[in-house]
């Protein structure tokens, strides 16, 4: 069984930096609900509690039971893990007299403490507390402090359990990678053997095991999620993975037939279905953006349902979950925190299509996604493409959809994606895409008047989408491009250029 070190989540907006600053020791790292904990077997090495948004001192505080762990395994307690580990040993935990949120300092370090070897005196430490350890039982064992928390680290005499104040996890703590180290590695004896292709060897025997020769279906889309489920599917089933790709009229220019080409490419029995009408004709009159999103689902379900019926004696549907997808469907009363949304990556698929789900990727995070895929020898055309929205020029086209509306938008959106890859700034950007505004100007061409449409064009910065920097482009390349797009997009008399970030705009406009 491959090593794993279990996070329990207390809810903290850190969680997710714990599991994946392990998995880029090369060591598998899960998340759990404080309240949902797996049990232990051989291949769980250590625990992380995590931080929390609760005080330890609120009544409605997770009070886990840690009897299970304690001595047992190697434990170490963050943030609000580390407090509860103090105060439910015996220790006071009290408001603190200054609130510690943002940068500290390291004042006093242990260095011949096995959890804090190499981390050095006066290093920088990353706090987001409000209540600190004012007493600690007589077996807590100071092992480094600052100029305002003693107890910024601590070992528990007798056993390897140990508490840190301050948050390892971020990139602020200039030595938090350090300490996990110690902890996962010298400490737990991890042996750093969770790669990529370690992956795609035991998700593929995992996929034949539980798959045999049973037929799966599944949703292509273009992007990295789905490509690389794809693969994984193949390599365990082969022919037996039937997949559809759906155009619905929304997609960039030849972007059909360049995927489509991409995967027959790569080996995928892979069916290509036009069905633009389909969804243009749902979509007329519609200018509401929940509407539009509504009727693109329900078209695309309606399709993709048709298709799969197509495949005889089919049992399973292949998506492309992924880990944050995971963690974020985890809903309040399962666990510390609130539902954020559901996730449904093939359009929210009805009950009546009884086919059971398979998941090659819903242990991994994005950039783990993007790494597996390199393994599997993916072009990185379609690795390093960037985020699209599922209904796609849908949600770009502000108003109503047309065929005419569509044209011109696939033209903008073809000059600004090709002229970033010309420039080389499009592995620069995050996310970038093309926004016909609802909005005509006054414009002059060869000395006559004309009244055309606006696009804007948008260009952002970001890790994650949660939130997102507007790119700081050359001026000299924005005026090239929008030159372009005047001149040849016939209907464009003005381009803006979008220097919003997120929050308190979105990435895209509607």
């Amino acid at each position: 069984m491959q090593e794993k070190v279990i996070i329990l989540d207390f809810g903290s907006q850190y969680t997710q930096l714990i599991a994946r600053r392990i998995r880029e020791l090369n060591i598998y790292s899960e998340i759990h609900p404080w309240n949902k904990a797996p049990e232990l077997d051989d291949s769980v090495k250590a625990i992380i509690l995590s931080g929390s948004p609760h005080s330890v001192r609120d009544e409605k505080a997770p009070k886990p039971d840690l009897s299970a762990y304690r001595g047992k395994l190697p434990l170490l307690g963050v943030c609000f893990g580390a407090q509860y580990l103090a105060q439910s040993n015996g220790g006071e935990v009290l408001p603190s007299e200054i609130r510690e949120y943002g940068r500290a300092n390291l004042s006093f370090v242990d260095d011949q403490h096995p959890l804090v070897s190499g981390v050095n005196s006066g290093s920088q430490v990353w706090m987001s507390h409000g209540d600190t350890i004012k007493s600690a039982p007589a077996n807590f064992k100071t092992i480094c402090s600052t100029s305002d928390v003693e107890f910024a680290g601590y070992a528990i005499e007798g056993e390897e359990t140990f508490g840190i104040q301050f948050h390892p996890e971020v990139y602020h703590s200039t030595d938090g990678a350090v300490l996990l180290k110690n902890f996962v590695v010298n400490i737990a004896g991890c042996k750093q053997d969770w790669t990529p292709m370690s992956f795609v060897e035991e998700t593929v025997d995992a996929l034949k095991t539980k798959l045999g020769s049973d037929k799966v279906i599944l949703g292509l889309s273009g992007g990295v999620d789905s490509s690389v489920a794809a693969m994984l599917l193949h390599k365990a089933i082969g022919k037996n993975l039937h997949c559809i790709f759906v155009d619905n009229g929304l997609l960039r220019k030849n972007e059909f037939e360049e995927v489509l080409e991409s995967y027959k490419d790569m080996g995928l029995n892979v069916k290509g279905v036009r069905a633009a009408d389909r969804f243009y004709a749902e979509l007329e009159g519609h200018t509401d953006p929940e509407k539009k999103r509504k009727a693109i689902g329900k078209v695309f379900i309606d399709v993709f349902d048709e298709e799969s019926h197509l495949v005889s004696d089919a049992k399973w549907l292949g998506q492309g979950t992924i880990y944050p997808d995971v963690i974020e469907s985890v809903s309040a009363s399962g666990g510390p925190s609130a539902t954020i949304k559901s996730h449904h990556n093939v359009g929210g698929l009805p009950d009546y299509m009884k086919l059971q789900v398979v998941e090659p990727l819903r242990l991994l995070f994005k950039d783990e996604v993007r790494r597996v895929g390199k393994a599997l020898g993916i072009k990185q055309s379609i690795l390093g493409r960037h985020p699209f929205p599922g209904p796609g020029l849908g949600i770009r086209i502000l108003g109503d959809i047309t065929p005419e509306k569509v044209r011109i938008l696939q033209e903008v959106d073809h000059i600004w994606i090709q002229g970033l890859k010309k420039a080389n700034l499009y592995d620069d950007v995050w996310q970038a895409g093309a926004i016909l505004l609802p909005v005509q100007s006054v414009g002059v061409m060869g000395d006559e008047r004309t009244y055309e449409q606006a696009v804007a064009l948008r260009a952002v910065s970001s890790t994650d989408g949660m939130t997102a920097d507007w790119c700081h482009l050359p001026y000299e390349f924005l005026a090239r491009v929008s030159n372009e797009i005047i001149n040849r997009v016939k209907g464009v008399n003005r381009v803006v250029y979008d220097i919003s970030s997120k929050p308190p705009a979105t990435i895209e406009w509607e």
